[in-house]
């Protein structure tokens, strides 16, 4: 199938080392996909935290342009060194970060940032733009957290939503790539009362309440199997809450991939609980998975969307 040269694996810079470890990874990411780099630095002067000296540099930025441009030549740089042979371009757009990155995914196979700015106070964990990013960029979005590794499986929550459905599609693809496992986990806890005049068995049979939980990760995963036969797919359900079972999976794979939203979230919830947990507290490189994605090697978006 032909290539989609198009669609180019967008990276947030601002010369921050969170920034520069997205930038790493959204190279990797690119060559993987035989997709294009496209190094973007949102412009807004007083973010660079640079003095400003109107007196001895001319023009209306004092200078602090000149300087966002060897950011970004820096950061071509680097992307170069990183996975050599990659097309990489970048350029400055003039507005705030998450502005201009929402603007950006439409036509990105994936948009790529750290998980927090240089911009952000230090005792935050995250920042705004990556929560923003992930809650409403019409594509895949990657964030840069914990440790990158080349070993280690790709790791999907899995609950039976439409959004887990892409996000294991996503997951399989990605591994892939990679030439990585899959591990499709579901955590599931004791049925609760759907109303008032319910009653909760005092009594659960463990064993019929896991199967009836593996069946809904086989469902979640039925055909990607033959399409993507040279992926292995482990399916597992373990009790718990969802948040600390995918954040302990964490610590030994090398990318965590979650739907921007879960079956039982409230209604309107762009970001779910989840999802925004492991943005917060993974070990790893996280994945959130909303709007449509580009398979490499298509060019209409494939059955991801």
């Amino acid at each position: 199938m032909t290539s989609d040269s198009g669609a180019a694996v967008v990276v947030g810079v601002d010369g921050s080392e969170p920034a520069r470890a997205a930038l790493r990874l959204a190279a990797t990411a690119a060559a993987h996909r035989d997709r294009p780099l496209r190094v973007v630095h949102a412009f807004i002067w007083p973010t660079l935290h640079s003095p400003v000296r109107p007196a001895t540099e001319s023009g209306p930025d004092g200078g602090l342009r000149a300087r966002a441009e060897q950011l970004v030549a820096a950061a071509v740089d680097e992307a170069e060194a990183t996975a050599p042979g990659l097309r990489v371009t970048g350029e400055i757009v003039d507005g705030e970060a998450t502005a201009v990155l929402l603007a950006e995914a439409p036509a990105a196979a994936m948009v790529v940032l750290g998980d927090r700015g240089g911009g952000g106070f230090a005792a935050l964990v995250l920042g705004s733009v990556a929560v923003k990013l992930a809650a409403y960029a019409d594509c895949p979005v990657l964030v840069a957290r914990g440790t990158s590794r080349a070993d280690g499986e790709v790791v999907v929550g899995v609950d039976g939503s439409e959004l887990s459905r892409r996000a294991v599609e996503f997951a399989v693809q990605e591994a892939a790539l990679r030439g990585a496992a899959v591990l499709a986990l579901h955590a599931y806890r004791h049925p609760v009362s759907t109303g008032p005049g319910d009653m909760q068995p005092l009594v659960y049979d463990e064993s019929e309440l896991r199967a009836d939980e593996d069946r809904a990760v086989a469902e979640s995963i039925a055909g990607l199997t033959e399409r993507y036969p040279e992926v292995q797919i482990t399916r597992r359900s373990v009790r718990g809450r969802a948040a600390r079972v995918l954040t302990d999976a964490s610590r030994q794979a090398q990318l965590m991939v979650v739907g921007g939203q879960g079956r039982g979230e409230v209604t309107g919830l762009l970001l779910g609980s989840v999802s925004q947990s492991l943005l917060h507290h993974s070990h790893c490189p996280v994945a959130v998975v909303r709007g449509p994605h580009r398979p490499a090697g298509t060019v209409d978006g494939g059955s991801g969307g």
